[in-house]
């Protein structure tokens, strides 16, 4: 059912890490398969992170095949997703019969209980966020219109970008997600400035809109001992509550940034001055 399975992790982990390790332990690839749904899960959060991306025909998010006691329920029998079009194309969502047109960087909202969930689409590229949740709030679509854009950085900086608040309590309910989508204009590369660090929560990035050979250098680690991951278009990759998270491109780029843990407030953060970086 899961491509891979990713293990929580020790700060003291890191150290003496190869770089090899480093991408082993946190990086996500090869989450977008044209003809399927890619599943995997991190114990951090329990989360599971995906892509679904339909060529020709619907395809069906995976019901649930462990324990054997579980087998054939629905994988949301106790979880919320959150789905974000990442395609050039639009898509079609159908939640339990109900059907949501997705245009390119819109979401919806899928809550716990929610038994057949498909995918549509030939332009559409599916990017799918799970944790477990307590309760069932209100299926929603959500469209960058609605999404509360912050205007964040300056060029000046080369951090000037745009985020946009897709699933979070003042917009869209969820028992735990926290959703959003950032676009850094061009001429501007670094992404979460100033970087931080929040103790409660884990966080997910997925990096996307890198065309040709660009890159992203993907900084994790306690502030005072960095290591960096080099990532590649529509990978993801996973930092732990410990973990500052942050990086810088090679040209402007867009991420989604997912998270959950023990609050939804956005604000809360250890923000870290830049002289403390190490």
């Amino acid at each position: 059912m899961f491509d891979r399975t990713f293990y929580a992790t020790h700060p003291d982990m890191m150290v003496g890490a190869s770089n090899a390790d480093l991408r082993d332990r946190y990086l996500v690839p090869g989450l977008f398969r044209p003809g399927e749904v890619v599943l995997t899960y991190s114990h951090g959060e329990r989360f599971i992170i995906g892509g679904a991306v339909p060529k020709g025909q619907p395809l069906e998010l995976p019901r649930q095949v462990e324990p054997d006691s579980a087998a054939g329920h629905s994988l949301l029998e106790r979880r919320e997703l959150g789905i974000v079009n990442i395609g050039a194309g639009a898509g079609r969502v159908t939640v339990d019969g109900q059907v949501f047109d997705l245009a390119r960087y819109e979401a919806l909202y899928v809550p716990m209980g929610s038994q057949d969930v498909s995918f549509a689409g030939e332009g559409a590229r599916y990017y799918l966020l799970s944790v477990p949740a307590h309760r069932t709030y209100p299926l929603r679509k959500v469209t960058l219109a609605e999404a509360n854009p912050m205007e964040r950085g300056d060029l000046s900086t080369s951090n000037d970008r745009t985020i946009y608040q897709l699933v979070l309590p003042h917009l869209c309910a969820s028992a735990s997600l926290c959703l959003g989508l950032t676009q850094l204009k061009p001429g501007s590369v670094w992404n979460t400035m100033p970087p931080h660090v929040h103790e409660r929560r884990s966080e997910i990035y997925l990096y996307f809109d890198l065309e040709n050979e660009n890159r992203v250098f993907h900084y994790m680690g306690r502030p005072d001992d960095l290591r960096h991951i080099v990532i590649d278009n529509e990978q993801a990759v996973i930092s732990p509550p410990w973990s500052v998270h942050m990086g810088a491109g090679t040209s402007n780029y867009t991420f989604i940034w997912a998270m959950a843990g023990e609050n939804q407030d956005y604000n809360d953060m250890d923000v870290c001055d830049i002289c403390q970086l190490r």
